[in-house]
């Protein structure tokens, strides 16, 4: 997350800031997920859904132990009303293999500007498993079967 302050309103400033970390350089912490994201948000994506800001923060730490290091870049943020949408890519280093994940969120934003509701929209199957040897392949065919 870089340096600019994140606190309600969010603006498409501020959620770009949300959604970028470098390489190299350390994820939010929980008092920075706190003043975002409400005590009772909902998180959901391709892996798990989760309830809570503890939960939440506990799904962020997990995949980050998981992981060498983490980008996240963020691309068009849409944001009308209590809804946004961020696009964004999602870069993960695993035992010296990076996985790319393209990637939206959709966040729902409280009448107080927190973040009651996170849910991650992307591929899970075909970025984690194409770079595998020998899986890769029957990925790539597989996929091929579903989308002539």
């Amino acid at each position: 997350m870089n340096a600019v302050l994140l606190s309600p309103p969010l603006t498409e400033e501020t959620l770009k800031a949300l959604f970028t970390k470098p390489y190299g350089v350390p994820g939010p912490t929980a008092d920075q997920w706190r003043a975002v994201y409400d005590n009772a948000v909902h998180f959901q994506d391709p892996t798990q859904e989760r309830s809570g800001i503890d939960a939440y923060i506990a799904a962020q730490d997990d995949l980050m132990g998981r992981c060498d290091d983490i980008f996240l870049e963020p691309g068009a943020v849409a944001l009308s009303g209590e809804t946004a949408f961020v696009e964004w890519t999602m870069g993960l280093k695993i035992k010296g293999i990076e996985f790319i994940y393209p990637g939206t969120t959709r966040l729902r934003i409280a009448a107080n500007g927190m973040i009651v509701e996170h849910r991650d929209y992307f591929d899970f199957v075909g970025p984690t498993f194409e770079p595998v040897p020998v899986v890769g392949g029957f990925v790539r065919w597989l996929y091929r079967r579903f989308v002539s």
